[in-house]
């Protein structure tokens, strides 16, 4: 048996050795091996005061409520418990205002006012990947944008195709299992376990041909007319005429305006001034209709510049903003660095099912968010582990759909910006 002096050199310890005794089945515990003692008998540091316990729902009370189950997922552990934390990281970036913060020496005279900060709110960038849509989050999705509930949206070129494909024609309900040899011979594309029929984007595409034609219209006869200004201009003249141009977030507005379908996510962007952002719109059906489009008409312009200044100035024009992102890839990272133009996002929530290990961006923690400045270092950001269709109603159960009409009533005449 070791000495005390052997077995402190193996576990490279500098205190004393635990000094609790065992009496195990009457047996001393100077007869246990020292190193097993050491190892299974470590003392305990004390637990901080007010330290939460572990403890999960009671099905055997009284409240079995959808409030009182998440409540108590905060202390369920695992996912559930990162669960309720982004459901109060969200109402935080909700109730959040101004007049939280100190006044500083530096802030403006418009903002000294208590009753002005007390109605400065945070800008919420609410970014999600193209399945959201495709499957039932998007009704989800539009009661958020149907009641003004976010600011900023950040998707995919699938997030807004799906979204006005199903003003069309329904998706339906499938199976993983389903064979693709089979359904490719039927004619019917499978988003997992939803089914799309090649019709749907039929009729999406004969819908949205003829728009891009009238748009391409638009944008050559503002062309004309800016030519038109430049050829009158004076040699003391050094401010160019306004060049018009179409940006991914135009043609979206003007999508949303065009399909007037309740239903739509885009719609209801369009008519409540909500700038939705998508940085690779052509990586899908839009832009094969626009591949094919070129050959009939060439020079129709999408110019991806004019979007990036203006999603980066909603960021810094911002006296805090909220990060809520579904999924990871194009979405994520856009929202995370228009948010890094101003220093980081105050509040971020991501729900994905991505890990760090490969070094992506899609699986990178809100840790590694905050070494680039994307996310603020006094921020308490929340990372759920989950399939998204099962987080998001959960969340929202509990945030945004919660106490509408007193959210309501707090949030009038607020502002994200003083102009």
């Amino acid at each position: 048996m070791e000495s005390d002096h052997e077995l402190k050199q193996i576990l490279g310890q500098q205190d004393e050795l635990p000094t609790r005794v065992l009496d195990l089945q009457g047996m001393p515990l100077s007869k246990v091996p020292s190193v097993s003692a050491s190892a299974v008998l470590t003392e305990s540091a004390s637990m901080p005061e007010g330290t939460p316990v572990c403890k999960g729902h009671d099905f055997s009370g009284s409240k079995n409520s959808l409030d009182a189950i998440m409540k108590s997922m905060l202390t369920t552990g695992f996912q559930a418990t990162n669960l309720a934390l982004a459901v109060e990281q969200i109402n935080a970036m909700r109730s959040w205002r101004l007049s939280d913060v100190p006044i500083l020496p530096s802030d403006d005279e418009d903002l000294r006012s208590m009753s002005t900060r007390s109605k400065i709110r945070a800008r919420i960038f609410f970014s999600y990947t193209s399945n959201q849509i495709s499957c039932g989050q998007r009704e989800i999705i539009r009661y958020l944008v149907q009641n003004k509930m976010v600011d900023v949206i950040v998707t995919t070129a699938g997030g807004i195709e799906e979204d006005l494909i199903k003003t069309f024609e329904p998706t339906y309900m499938g199976d993983f299992k389903l064979n693709g040899v089979d359904l490719r011979k039927k004619g019917i594309n499978r988003i997992g376990n939803l089914l799309v029929p090649n019709k749907n984007y039929c009729k999406f595409e004969d819908w949205m041909a003829p728009l891009i034609d009238k748009m391409h219209d638009e944008q050559d006869a503002a062309h004309k007319e800016w030519a038109m200004k430049i050829a009158a201009m004076k040699d003391d003249d050094h401010e160019l005429p306004e060049k018009f141009v179409w940006t991914p977030s135009k043609v979206i507005e003007r999508l949303g305006h065009e399909i007037n379908n309740e239903t739509s996510v885009l719609f209801w962007a369009a008519k409540n001034n909500i700038p939705i952002f998508c940085p690779a719109l052509t990586d899908g059906s839009i832009g094969d209709m626009l591949y094919f489009h070129s050959y009939k008409r060439n020079g129709f312009v999408l110019d991806i510049n004019d979007d990036i200044r203006q999603i980066n100035d909603l960021a810094v024009k911002s006296y805090a903003t909220g990060q809520i992102i579904i999924g990871g890839g194009i979405v994520k990272h856009h929202t995370c660095n228009a948010n890094l133009m101003r220093n980081g996002a105050n509040f971020s929530v991501y729900i994905n099912t991505a890990h760090e290990y490969d070094g992506s961006d899609s699986g990178a923690s809100p840790d590694e968010a905050v070494s680039w400045g994307k996310i603020r270092i006094d921020a308490k950001p929340v990372k759920v582990c989950c399939e998204a269709t099962i987080a998001l109603p959960l969340i929202v159960s509990q945030t945004f759909a919660k106490d509408v009409d007193q959210w309501k009533e707090t949030s009038k005449d607020c502002k994200v910006w003083l102009d």
